[in-house]
């Protein structure tokens, strides 16, 4: 039996980091995760550079780290980068790919709700597929905002993955179906049967459970004293490189997601 289920006594919080635990040995297998291509490492960047603009040796923490691959493209732009994660496994993994590539980024670990991190250090925070998981959202983004410095910026970048479109559910099945007819490869397993429903108790209970919507984020944002909030839907750059590596109709369900961007700012001193 797998180290999540056998915790069920756990809280919801020890219930996430357990099931991310255990996902990192597999979790640079599947694109969407990891960087396949030079494409589409190209079309991330120009994702944080129109929000974030060039490194310039600014300080970037990357929450909820796992394996590195946002914190590395921070670094390819110039960012000095930290690491921020709370599932030892990933931070192994992360650690060993700085060096591979011979990257000095720093990983520690640590809680995305509560980072214990001094005020106003960072220039940028940036997250992948954090904020869905969040128990307290509006409490880890006013932690955020405490951790930026003025003037400093935040991006996030997550969906919505829990409503589907019709259309998505349309471009799912054909997917399906060619991969048990053969026609298409099989999808990159991302877990056993075990790991799929822990997933899913763990959607059905955080605070997002009736999905994250860019507008849902974007107010609390506001509400805990961001300014300057920008939804960017636009990130078909991104969608068109991943899906190389999927069928074609897993490509097009990816497409038809609500994913987004969203970036925001601490406001300065004299605000």
């Amino acid at each position: 039996m797998s180290e999540v289920a056998e915790r069920r006594n756990y809280d919801l919080r020890d219930e996430i980091k357990a099931y991310w635990s255990e996902r990192a040995a597999t979790f640079d297998l599947s694109p969407g995760h990891e960087i396949f291509s030079e494409d589409e490492r190209a079309a991330w960047h120009r994702l944080f550079l129109r929000h974030l603009g060039e490194g310039a040796g600014r300080a970037a923490l990357d929450l909820a780290s796992g394996t590195g691959v946002v914190s590395h493209l921070l670094d390819d732009l110039g960012f000095k980068v930290t690491g921020l994660d709370w599932a030892e496994p990933m931070l192994d993994r992360a650690r060993k790919k700085a060096r591979d590539r011979r990257r000095k980024i720093s990983f520690r670990i640590g809680d995305a709700e509560n980072t214990m991190e001094s005020d106003d250090r960072y220039d940028v925070i940036v997250n992948r597929h954090l904020v869905w998981t969040l128990v307290d959202p509006a409490a880890a983004f006013a932690e955020w905002l405490r951790v930026l410095k003025p003037g400093g910026r935040l991006l996030i970048v997550d969906g919505d993955f829990v409503n589907t479109s019709a259309l998505e559910r349309f471009f799912s099945k054909l997917s399906t179906w060619g991969q048990r007819a053969g026609i298409f490869k099989a999808d990159t397993p991302s877990g056993s049967r075990e790991m799929m429903e822990t997933h899913r108790s763990i959607l059905s209970r955080v605070h997002f459970s009736q999905g994250a919507r860019a507008e849902a984020v974007a107010e609390l944002l506001e509400t805990v004293g961001f300014i300057g909030v920008e939804i960017d839907t636009d990130l078909s750059d991104i969608h068109r490189t991943q899906a190389k590596n999927w069928n074609i109709f897993k490509g097009l369900a990816r497409k038809s997601q609500h994913r987004y961007a969203i970036c925001a700012t601490k406001p300065s001193a004299a605000a």
